[in-house]
């Protein structure tokens, strides 16, 4: 039986944007896109880049919702109904300054947890029944509430090291879900991945 999936990853367009924490599910889905060898499009009418492929019976939608984070779910929504995509078969991947960088968590429901995007999303779809895959992107200070400098900041080197191995794993754990389901991959992939040490002389 086909099916249809969209696993959407959230951030902001435009080059001040590129590669910043707050861009970690664009950065997610660009890792997935790549690794398939598969291309973007931009679809003006879902205000949204879009890369679709099958794999077997199913039909894979990944976008980069083009709306700036806070409007994100004008273009999930929107797509989401055009495409008939099931809440069962939908995906949001989203940065978490809650979880230390190198840490990630994939739910099947749940609260926005004061996330925007999540918040966007929520009220287009009228649900917070769906998954989303929530990607650590740590505090510089935990006793600081407006961290706005800190998400919207790019990753220093050595984190953006660190932050390729998630998105692979964050690849990797979409890869389970969409062949296992939801709870073999929270088992498998949730939790943190510990830097790599150096190697000496």
């Amino acid at each position: 039986m086909e099916a249809t999936y969209l696993i959407a990853g959230l951030g902001n367009p435009g080059k001040d944007y590129e590669k910043t924490r707050h861009n970690a599910g664009f950065l997610v889905v660009d890792e997935l896109v790549r690794h398939r060898k598969a291309s973007w499009k931009d679809e003006s009418r879902f205000k949204a880049r879009l890369a679709r492929w099958r794999e077997g019976e199913k039909t894979l939608l990944v976008c980069q919702p083009q709306t700036y984070m806070n409007a994100s779910g004008e273009s999930v929504g929107e797509m989401a109904r055009f495409y008939r995509v099931p809440l069962g078969n939908l995906m949001l991947i989203v940065d978490d300054a809650d979880l230390p960088l190198g840490q990630v968590r994939m739910r099947s429901a749940g609260s926005s947890g004061g996330h925007h995007g999540l918040e966007s999303v929520e009220s287009h779809v009228g649900s917070r029944e769906y998954a989303r895959l929530r990607v650590g992107i740590g505090r510089t200070d935990e006793g600081r509430r407006d961290i706005a400098g800190h998400v919207l900041g790019r990753f220093s080197r050595e984190e953006e090291l660190l932050f390729r191995r998630v998105a692979e794993r964050c690849r990797l754990q979409l890869d389970c879900w969409l062949a296992e389901g939801i709870a073999k991959a929270m088992s498998l992939f949730n939790g943190a991945i510990a830097p790599e040490q150096r190697k000496g002389n």
